[in-house]
């Protein structure tokens, strides 16, 4: 079970982290990712990092700005976002894959075994 926090209300250029914690033994076995959805658009990939932490896979988007970090003790994976934007407004899902299959699988939703119940991260320009 993943469960994700750490959303609110903030100005366009503030920061903001989010977290997900997951219950369960098995945290280090499954790479991690973070999607979002806005309004009306489709879910989109935004970063995911991998069982160890020594692979990370960013969106264009967010690259530069976002940084995925994971603490395999706690159980949790965090999305540090920096300097964040309108466009960035949605609400935010982790998500735990076990299987990989090189890098573009990380992108890829469907790929996922479990999801977190989403956070909405709203951002005022």
């Amino acid at each position: 079970q993943l469960q994700a926090f750490g959303g609110g209300l903030v100005q366009a250029g503030d920061s903001l982290r989010l977290s997900c914690a997951a219950s369960g033994r098995t945290f280090s076995s499954y790479a991690m990712g973070w999607f979002r959805q806005a309004p009306g658009k489709a879910r989109e990939f935004v970063a995911a990092m991998s069982r160890s932490a020594g692979t990370t896979v960013y969106a264009d988007s967010v690259k530069g700005r976002f940084t995925i970090s994971r603490d395999n003790g706690k159980n949790t994976v965090y999305l540090q976002m920096n300097s964040l934007k309108s466009e960035d407004t949605a609400v935010y899902y982790c998500a735990a894959r076990g299987t990989v299959y090189g890098l573009s699988s990380y992108k890829d939703h469907k790929g996922y075994d479990y999801w977190g119940q989403g956070t909405l991260v709203t951002v005022s320009s």
